[in-house]
């Protein structure tokens, strides 16, 4: 009995502890068989159901493996707090359903394309609608702006699911030969990867990356937004020295989170002057 006591307080304590973090509201978005996929919507203190907030919505990364949409959280919780309705995406993985890479991708389309369809009922601008992810959850945002093909059978293709902006953590951008999970994709990657299907219709994009990431090369960051510059599309890059894959997450949480508001404030999605402070 002490110990189920100590256990239940222990859970209790952690709770609380990450309490401020939990969202708002959940919906389920896409049922696929006996899948449920939801949002995790975190809003603005004052807001309204008949306001047009600015919105943005997160991918988890995890290989398109696994992975949780908690790990935005945090980001999602300090943008609601900056005026914007931040969303956090569940999508199916090789761990939660079985599948393969292409469903990630079908259910991040379909992810953007609900909220756009349901913006009155959630109160957002579905013109003011970035995307954003870390690693392969970098990978499903940029799909969803560059794109063209696995779109969900079923999905109103009439509803764009390109997003206004794009807010990549050292994302799996490059799906080539000799870019990440290759040999995965190999049947279908041309099609599949972002870094291979820019155009002019890309969104401005912001990237972060580490340059001691052993999965994404500095140069493949570069060529990307050389790519962009040539196209006529902004890109911005934003390089951390000595920093792995994964480093947003905790060792620059705060400062890729001040350029996330300074990015997000030059586009008109976000007002005033960041409210977090740099450590």
């Amino acid at each position: 009995m002490i110990k189920l006591t100590q256990v239940l307080l222990a859970c209790l304590v952690l709770t609380s502890a990450s309490a401020e973090d939990n969202p708002d509201k959940v919906v389920v978005y896409k049922t696929v068989g006996d899948k449920k996929l939801s949002l995790f919507i975190f809003n603005p203190e004052d807001h309204k159901g008949a306001d047009r907030r600015p919105a943005i919505v997160f991918f988890f990364g995890g290989g398109w493996n696994g992975g949780s949409p908690s790990q935005f959280y945090p980001q999602s919780r300090y943008l609601a707090s900056r005026g914007m309705v931040a969303i956090c995406a569940d999508y199916r993985t090789k761990k939660s359903a079985g599948t393969d890479p292409r469903k990630c991708v079908q259910d991040g389309k379909s992810a953007v394309r609900w909220i756009r369809s349901n913006a009155k009922n959630l109160g957002i601008n579905p013109d003011k609608l970035a995307a954003g992810g870390g690693s392969a959850g970098g990978h499903v945002a940029a799909t969803t702006g560059t794109n063209t093909k696995f779109d969900e059978p079923g999905d109103d293709s009439s509803v764009s699911c390109r997003p206004n902006a794009l807010v990549l953590f050292n994302p799996v951008y490059d799906n080539g030969p000799k870019g990440y999970g290759h040999d995965r994709v190999k049947a279908y990657w041309k099609d599949f990867s972002p870094l291979h299907n820019l155009s002019k219709e890309t969104p401005p994009t912001i990237t972060f990356l580490g340059t001691k990431d052993k999965l994404i090369p500095v140069s493949t960051a570069e060529y990307y937004k050389k790519r962009m510059k040539d196209l006529g599309v902004r890109s911005e890059l934003h390089l951390y020295e000595g920093e792995p894959h994964g480093f947003f997450n905790k060792a620059k949480y705060d400062e890729t989170v001040l350029e996330t508001d300074r990015f997000l404030t030059s586009l008109g999605y976000l007002k005033g002057k960041p409210t977090l402070k740099k450590k």
